[in-house]
């Protein structure tokens, strides 16, 4: 049996066609997640939610041509961030991106939206049952922002952008899985947090029915073909779960940001932050740490002249790969903290001097410094033993060097997912699906 998997990503909407019985993907087809919208005050990130289903229809329509007979679409999806909609799924905002940074600005007492949440929640003790999830683009952070802006009707439900496009297919909203629901939930009661949302005066909002199972939510025609959707799922739960991510062992995820996180059986508050697993899990984590973001600001600013003067560079990283492999130590120190983030927003590179200001020892002390800080973070998730490390996201695989420091400072068995985690975890979600449904994986079924 073969379904067809979307993930709506950040920086891009990829799918492929997902084989049951061969426990395989297809070659992915992916296009970009839109733009913002032009024209917004300044941290404000908005993004045209029809542009964002028409991204999906163009994925949609290649994947059905390689796989006419495939009756089930699961979807995947960036979590945080805000769009409302009514109860005929028709949008009543734009989306509101995570990362949208308007609850940070500072208001005529000098403080911004984001320090009363944080305050209000802090007074009344909430956080730690949150999560410890409060982020400038958490869900209800722009949701009390529209709030105070007068922009949030009685009509209006919250939903996450995946589900969004879901309910347009369908024609209604639908449950919201519970991995979607960061900073929302009670974890203690695995229900969401009715009182944080009281503390906020946002008792009155209408919430999605919470999801704890993966179900099929409604149907929708394509063509001639009736398809069977089964919700979306937090991107970040997925990659692990594609990744195979065990009790004991570590999750090393590494891509444009980084998160070092562990799956555990009971909610355990801590020095970090807490979500819903699959499973009946949760998850610990520590996320928006600096990777591949932090890495391209370096390398926008030592290309900058080159674009300035109309050179095209052929192959920076290629460039810069070479040049580190000639360094084998340096005593350049760089703090890739470019962004707001757990490990401050100040970045920086110290100790400089004329012989080590160059390419390949300032890359070789930021690839250091990242696999520092994972080693750091990771005593901050846990102090267990550990059976094991699982790198993903893929950066370690281009950056050689990278994954050697990172096993220097860990001295578990190391294993690395194959790529493309995310679209895995929905392969094993519609193999479970498949299981529950019917005892087993068919081979085919009638639409």
């Amino acid at each position: 049996m073969q379904c067809l998997g979307i993930d709506i990503g950040s920086t891009s909407i990829k799918g492929a066609v997902l084989d049951l019985e061969q426990r395989t993907l297809g070659s992915p087809v992916s296009v970009p997640f839109p733009m913002p919208v032009s024209g917004l005050p300044g941290g404000w990130i908005e993004i045209d939610p029809f542009a964002v289903c028409a991204g999906v229809k163009t994925v949609l329509s290649e994947l059905i041509t390689r796989a006419p007979d495939a009756c089930r679409l699961l979807f995947s999806g960036q979590m945080g961030g805000l769009i409302l909609m009514n109860d005929q799924a028709q949008p009543l905002t734009n989306y509101l991106s995570w990362r949208d940074q308007r609850t940070l600005i500072a208001n005529e007492s000098g403080r911004s939206l984001l320090d009363e949440i944080h305050a209000a929640w802090n007074q009344a003790e909430l956080l730690e049952s949150l999560g410890n999830e409060l982020q400038p683009g958490s869900t209800l952070a722009l949701l009390k922002w529209m709030q105070v802006h007068g922009t949030m009707s009685n009509e209006a439900i919250p939903t996450n952008i995946a589900d969004f496009v879901i309910a347009r297919l369908v024609g209604h909203p639908l449950p919201m899985h519970a991995t979607h629901a960061i900073g929302c939930l009670d974890l203690n009661h695995d229900d969401w947090h009715r009182t944080a949302l009281d503390c906020l005066g946002m008792a009155s909002v209408r919430l999605p029915v919470l999801a704890r199972e993966e179900s099929c939510v409604g149907t929708t025609m394509i063509g001639d073909r009736r398809y069977e959707l089964f919700g979306s799922y937090g991107d970040q739960q997925c990659a692990l779960r594609g990744a195979g991510l065990q009790n004991q062992e570590l999750s090393l995820n590494i891509s444009t940001g980084s998160q070092v996180s562990r799956r555990v059986p009971v909610f355990q508050p801590g020095n970090y932050q807490s979500r819903k697993y699959f499973f009946g899990d949760y998850l610990d984590t520590v996320t928006h740490l600096p990777a591949g973001r932090s890495l391209n600001t370096l390398v926008e600013l030592l290309t900058e002249l080159a674009r300035a003067e109309g050179i095209t560079l052929e192959n920076p990283w290629r460039t810069i790969q070479a040049k580190v492999m000639d360094v084998a130590s340096t005593d350049l120190k760089v703090d890739l903290a470019f962004f707001r983030g757990p490990l401050g927003e100040q970045g920086s590179i110290r100790e400089i001097t004329t012989e080590n200001l160059n390419v390949g020892q300032l890359f070789h002390a930021s690839f250091r410094a990242m696999a520092d800080n994972y080693y750091r973070i990771a005593n901050r998730v846990g102090s267990v033993d550990w059976s094991g490390i699982v790198l993903s996201g893929g950066l370690t695989q281009t950056i050689p060097l990278l994954r050697r420091l990172i096993e220097e400072r860990f001295p578990q068995p190391i294993r690395e997912s194959i790529g493309e985690e995310t679209l895995l975890g929905l392969l094993d979600i519609a193999r479970t699906i498949s299981t529950n449904h019917y005892g087993r994986h068919e081979s085919t079924r009638e639409a």
